[in-house]
């Protein structure tokens, strides 16, 4: 369940303190923080870590069982925060997003895990690299993994700018295939990003405004930058929801308009066919005539017979042969 297990202080890890009852304590004695990493934990192998910290019983409900919308909540003493770590597989064009729950209390952060996502991995590489940003404590974690998701965010919104772009050339530069389907899926995966992406903003403004306990004012500048960078995100996405509406809207239209010129293709087809099935059934007409083969035929006795039929059959063909060129069916 427990992933890692670290104290900080002064802006840097301490030694061992793997143990969370004496991180914990060492924590509190040096003025710093303890940092625990959980992965997909059950509400069973939670329930010693909620109650060492004392954590909401809804909070943790929410971090257990995952599927969480973004969100920024305060309880008595304790923050807690859920972010959806999103990647672009540009193969199958599909976003795939993670979950990360995080718990903030005055000389503690625990992160959850769920997914396949490396943030938690990132972050602690990061600050630990970084002892000016690590010294605000909770908070620089709470940033760090704020600022990281939302990167991959803009990291999505230009793979899917690339893809939208194909597709466009492809709708209106006239290229053969079925493009509905595809401008659906991705209209489809741009609706999910939203979904990760909007509900961000708001808790993001409030970290910005000081709204949020626990977090300093000197640590308020570090959340303006992510504010700022969310909004972009949130812009695009919408820009391409409408982008590919339109762009389906046009590849509908142009389905409709081919639909159309086959249609009279076929209509145009069907009258030349009539036409020409009008002109073979006058000869075979009075062919079938002529060859019922009764005795008393009046016309059997004439003697340019023969002559006349051909005649009569070759100007009734020649009249409707033009009757119909006349009106454009031939």
């Amino acid at each position: 369940m427990i992933v890692d297990c670290g104290v900080y202080s002064d802006g840097r890890r301490r030694p061992g303190s793997s143990d969370v009852v004496q991180a914990l304590a060492e924590a509190t004695a040096e003025n710093g923080f303890v940092w625990i990493g959980l992965s997909q934990p059950t509400a069973e192998e939670f329930a010693a870590l909620q109650g060492q910290f004392r954590l909401p019983q809804l909070a943790v409900d929410d971090a257990v069982r995952a599927h969480q919308r973004p969100k920024l909540e305060r309880y008595d003493g304790v923050t807690f925060a859920v972010v959806k770590p999103a990647r672009y597989v540009d193969r199958d064009e599909v976003v795939e997003f993670g979950e990360l729950a995080m718990f903030l209390g005055r000389d503690f952060i625990i992160t959850v895990r769920h997914g396949d996502t490396e943030i938690p991995a990132r972050v602690r590489h990061d600050l630990e690299a970084d002892r000016d940003v690590l010294a605000h404590g909770p908070a620089a974690v709470l940033y760090r993994a704020l600022d990281l998701v939302v990167d991959d965010y803009l990291a999505v919104v230009e793979a899917i700018g690339v893809d939208i772009d194909e597709i466009e050339e492809q709708v209106f530069g006239g290229v053969a295939g079925e493009h509905a389907e595809r401008i659906y899926k991705l209209k489809r995966e741009v609706l999910e990003f939203r979904r990760a992406v909007v509900p961000l903003v708001n808790p993001l403004q409030r970290l910005v405004g000081g709204e949020v306990p626990g977090v300093a004012a000197d640590a308020q500048p570090y959340f303006r930058d992510v504010h700022d960078h969310v909004l972009r995100a949130a812009d695009a996405i919408e820009g391409y929801d409408n982008l590919l509406s339109n762009v389906l809207q046009a590849d509908l239209a142009q389905v409709t308009v081919e639909q159309n010129r086959v249609a009279v293709r076929q209509n145009e087809d069907m009258r030349k066919i009539s036409a020409w099935a009008a002109i073979a059934l006058v000869p075979t007409a009075i062919a079938g005539i002529y060859g019922m083969n009764f005795d008393y035929m009046p016309e059997l006795g004439l003697r340019y017979g023969y002559f006349v039929v051909l005649a009569v059959i070759a100007g009734a063909c020649v009249g409707l042969h033009a009757l119909f060129r006349r009106n454009h069916w031939l």
